[in-house]
């Protein structure tokens, strides 16, 4: 599956909507994530059941300000629409399948119940 562009019209949709979506933040002028990005569309042939969505920071800077990008590349991995992982810098293949085996392996009742969790005990402090 090829990687797709995604906008600030489209990033939503596209992460509530599927199971698993990886995000690669990036820009033109950033020469890791030119070193990122063949390692990324290599991952999106290899596995059919993830969305692999790009979003060009230049171009979409507001979506880039909302979540909170300040390093590129930044790779970032939701699971039923929430975000599980987020880190900067341009991995290498290996370790991106290891992102991804993680992401597969979580269970999802156990990661809103910590963050059910989280938030109570915000809402005490």
């Amino acid at each position: 599956m090829a990687t797709q562009a995604l906008t600030q019209d489209s990033f939503e949709k596209t992460v509530l909507d599927n199971d698993i979506v990886l995000v690669d933040w990036w820009a033109d002028w950033c020469g890791p994530c030119k070193m990122f990005a063949p390692v990324f569309e290599k991952s999106s042939d290899e596995n059919s059941d993830i969305v692999y969505g790009k979003v060009d920071t230049e171009a979409e800077q507001g979506l880039a300000a909302a979540a909170q990008i300040t390093s590129i590349p930044t790779l970032m991995a939701f699971r039923e629409g929430v975000l599980v992982f987020s880190q900067p810098g341009a991995l290498p293949a290996s370790a991106l399948q290891q992102v991804i085996d993680q992401v597969r392996g979580l269970d999802m009742d156990d990661v809103r119940a910590q963050i059910e969790k989280a938030k109570d005990a915000a809402q005490q402090s």
